[in-house]
């Protein structure tokens, strides 16, 4: 089963920026689409963006176009999210996850009910 490894949060000041690991040991990741999501406290998780595997076609959710951007390295077998201009309400909790199957022709989907496997998350803080 595939298993997914965030890391990259922290503590950071407002105006700053931060980019997220999301790895999978002992898998290829690129053999998946890979999705960030994130859950602030009191709040449902939310799809902040999505990549597919190969040529990597990305897709963000409207809200999150603009300061998020999705990459992926596939001789680090990992996939990133770089946030810019972080502010308070970023502070969440992020999570990568993937699901089981796709289909080649469709775009990836920020949903949550569409994946299969989640990490654990890693801790964003914006805060002075």
């Amino acid at each position: 089963q595939l298993q997914l490894v965030e890391s990259g949060g922290g503590l950071v000041q407002p105006g700053g920026s931060l980019r997220l690991s999301c790895a999978a040991p002992g898998f290829v990741l690129d053999y998946y689409p890979v999705a960030w999501f994130r859950q602030a406290p009191g709040k449902e998780r939310e799809g902040v963006s999505c990549i597919m595997p190969g040529a990597g076609s990305t897709n963000y959710a409207d809200s999150m176009k603009g300061r998020f951007t999705i990459s992926r390295d596939k001789a680090e077998n990992t996939v990133y999210l770089q946030i810019h201009r972080l502010n308070p309400e970023d502070t969440a909790v992020y999570y990568c996850a993937a699901p089981r199957s796709y289909r080649v022709q469709d775009m990836c989907r920020t949903d949550p009910a569409g994946m299969d496997y989640w990490g654990k998350g890693t801790l964003v803080t914006v805060s002075a």
